[in-house]
């Protein structure tokens, strides 16, 4: 399915055994999983940032690590790893052209995109929805 997008220098196809998930990424493995946690995330408060990627694609391992490291600073988002592959027609319903491709989230539905593995980019785009969203108010 789709094609992979390098953005980033120093790309380095040699590297296995990635990590894909792991911090707070969560993987996706089902569409109910995948309406579940839109669900949860609805009922926190929470963006989503989805990572629509492959593990045979080189630029989807550089950046799955950095992922990892966003989903550990940033909490107050949701952020979701769809395997293409293993969701094939789930990933088609996104048109989905390329890997990796990462959906941006709020109530269910997009409110940005990024395909790529631009990592200053993906960092951008996140601290912008950051600092869109108001702060939700704490829960006693």
């Amino acid at each position: 399915m789709g094609s992979c997008v390098s953005k980033g220098k120093g790309d380095d196809d040699s590297i296995h055994n990635v990590e894909f998930s792991g911090g707070n990424v969560h993987l996706i493995t089902t569409k109910e999983s995948w309406d579940e946690k839109l669900a949860e995330a609805g009922r926190d408060g929470k963006i989503v940032v989805a990572n629509f990627s492959a593990t045979w694609c080189g630029p989807c391992k550089i950046v799955a690590p950095f992922f990892i490291e966003l989903s550990e600073k940033h909490p107050s988002i949701m952020f979701l790893l769809v395997d293409v592959d293993e969701l094939s027609d789930f990933s088609s319903s996104w048109d989905i052209k390329a890997t990796p491709t990462f959906f941006f989230l709020k109530n269910g539905q997009q409110i940005g995109k990024l395909v790529g593995a631009n990592k200053p980019e993906l960092q951008k785009k996140i601290t912008s929805i950051i600092d869109s969203v108001p702060a939700s108010p704490q829960r006693s």
